[in-house]
C-alpha cells in the first residue's frame, strides 16, 4: 500500500502526516525516525477505522514544509497542497463522519478515567505554557479548539457542552455558509492558511495527539487494564 506523506520540520524535528489517512501522523527527532514509525501508526489508524491492516506500506513524501514553529511540541501550520481543493458532498460527509467519530471516541476515552484530576505525569512547561497532565486538562484543551478552528473559515462556533455537541454545532454553522464546499483557502490567525479540508484534518489530528497522551498517562497512572484501548494504541 502506497502512503503519501507530508513532511513538516524545523531543523531535524519532524512531523510526518499520512495525507491519504486523514489525521494519521508520527513525530520524530529526524525524518528517518518519523518514517520508521509510520507503518505502525497506519496499522493503528486502520484498526481504529475497523479495517484490516496490511503487511507492507510504501511511505512516499509528496510535500515538504520547513517551519519556524516548535515542531517538537507538535505545533503545526502546514496546509497540504491537496487541502486547497474543493470538496464533493460525498468527501465532506465522509470526513465529517470521521471527525465526529473522533470526537465521540475521545469523549469515551476521557469518560473512562476513574479520576479525571489525577496524573502520574510530571509538570512540564513549553514556550506556550504548561502541558496538560490530567484527563480533565487534556479534554478541555482538546475540546476548546472548536471555536478557533471553525472561525478560521468564518463559521460561528463555540466551545460549550461536550466535545461531541460543540463540534456538531460547528459543522452546522459551517454548512450554513453558502458554497462552503468550495471556499477558497484563507489567511487566518497568526498568518496561517486554512481551508475546510484542513479543518477536518486538524480536528482528527489534534484529537489523536491528545488521545495518545491521555491513554499513555492513564496506563501509567491507573494501570494497564484500567483504561480502554479505544484507538488501538497498544497494538
Amino acid at each position: 500500500m502506497r502512503v503519501n506523506c507530508v513532511w513538516e520540520h524545523n531543523g531535524n524535528d519532524s512531523i510526518l502526516y499520512a495525507s491519504s489517512l486523514v489525521g494519521a501522523f508520527t513525530r520524530g527527532a529526524s525524518k528517518e525516525e518519523a518514517i520508521r514509525k509510520m507503518p505502525q501508526e497506519i496499522r493503528r489508524y486502520q484498526l481504529w477505522l475497523g479495517e484490516t491492516p496490511l503487511d507492507n506500506y510504501d511511505i512516499e513524501i509528496v510535500q515538504e514544509k520547513e517551519s519556524d514553529l516548535q515542531i517538537s511540541d507538535a505545533d503545526s501550520d502546514v496546509l497540504f497542497t491537496a487541502e486547497e481543493r474543493s470538496l464533493t458532498a460525498e468527501e465532506y460527509q465522509y470526513l465529517k463522519s470521521l471527525a465526529m467519530k473522533s470526537a465521540e471516541d475521545f469523549y469515551s476515552l476521557y469518560s473512562s478515567f476513574p479520576d479525571k484530576h489525577k496524573s502520574a505525569l510530571p509538570y512540564r512547561k513549553t514556550f506556550y505554557g504548561s502541558v496538560p497532565r490530567t484527563a480533565e486538562e487534556m479534554y478541555q484543551h482538546t475540546k476548546n479548539v472548536n471555536e478557533y478552528y471553525f472561525s478560521e473559515v468564518g463559521a460561528e462556533a463555540d466551545n460549550e457542552g461536550t466535545i461531541v455537541s460543540c463540534r456538531a454545532r460547528g459543522f452546522e454553522a459551517l454548512e450554513s455558509i453558502e458554497g462552503y464546499l468550495s471556499l477558497e483557502p484563507v489567511i487566518g490567525s497568526y498568518g496561517e492558511q486554512w481551508s475546510v479540508r484542513k479543518i477536518l484534518r486538524r480536528f482528527i489530528w489534534h484529537d489523536r495527539i491528545h488521545a495518545k497522551a491521555m491513554y499513555r498517562m492513564g496506563i501509567l497512572t491507573f494501570g494497564t487494564d484500567a483504561i480502554p484501548d479505544i484507538y488501538g494504541f497498544s497494538r
